[in-house]
């Protein structure tokens, strides 16, 4: 009797801290790395001198495909390119665009005076 009032007894109290589980969970940060192809479709259809506009598209679109398998040096790489080509493409078809009407307003002063 005397054993089994102990088991009783000890029913109620904890024996002690449960076992610490722990999980841990490595999440790998996403790098986004920007292709820029909707400028360089938009330099391709409207500031397309020289070809870089379109020059600029190819390489945005070798970045899209490099990100698509992993290759975030690649993918940074081209994009990189693109963006140099994209600021270039708009840059001279800014400048040619400005210098047409600046010649298109100079000419017409002129045949008027």
């Amino acid at each position: 009797m005397i054993k089994r009032d102990q088991e009783m007894a000890n029913w109620g109290t904890p024996q002690g801290p449960p076992p610490v589980v722990s999980t841990v969970v490595n999440i790998q940060p996403e790098t986004t790395v920007p292709d820029h192809i909707v400028w360089s479709l938009f330099n391709t259809l409207f500031f397309n001198y020289c070809c870089l506009g379109f020059v600029a598209f190819a390489y945005s679109v070798k970045s899209r495909d490099r990100k698509m398998v992993k290759d975030m040096i690649g993918a940074q790489s081209y994009a990189s390119t693109a963006k140099s080509l994209n600021i270039a493409a708009l840059v001279l078809g800014l400048l040619i665009i400005f210098g047409v009407i600046i010649a298109a307003i100079t000419c017409a002063v002129i045949s008027v005076t």
